[in-house]
């Protein structure tokens, strides 16, 4: 069963940048769907980005442009790299996987992820 850690969360200027990380254990390797999600108090979980297994990205609306998600598979490692942060992006952020899919479901709760992170938070400050 796969484990997420997730790390580079911190406070940040509005304008700043943040690359969080998520490194995967329990699997031999990274060859399947992985997500970032985010939570912020008082709205609902919001697909953040998420990668398919061949590379391909998914980007929410509210931050396409502004992030890029990648990953290492040599260090079981997914990213997500943010930039023109705002005060709007203020929120715990997770990282999300799933070992039994290839792509991430569109029109499914949670793009389909079934495993997830205790995630990192973000403070976005004006």
């Amino acid at each position: 069963q796969v484990e997420l850690v997730e790390s580079g969360g911190g406070s940040v200027a509005a304008g700043g940048s943040l690359r969080l990380s998520c490194v995967a254990s329990g699997v031999t390797d990274t060859d399947f769907a992985m997500g970032w999600f985010r939570e912020a108090p008082g709205r609902e979980r919001e697909g953040v980005a998420a990668l398919d297994a061949d590379g391909d990205p998914t980007y929410g609306d509210s931050v396409e442009g502004r992030v890029s998600i990648s990953k290492d598979n040599a260090k079981n490692t997914l990213y997500l790299q943010m930039n023109s942060l705002g005060p709007e992006d203020t929120a715990m952020y997770y990282c999300a996987a799933d070992p039994r899919l290839k792509t991430v479901i569109d029109d499914s709760p949670d793009w389909g992820l079934d495993y997830w992170g205790k995630g990192t938070l973000v403070t976005v400050c004006s």
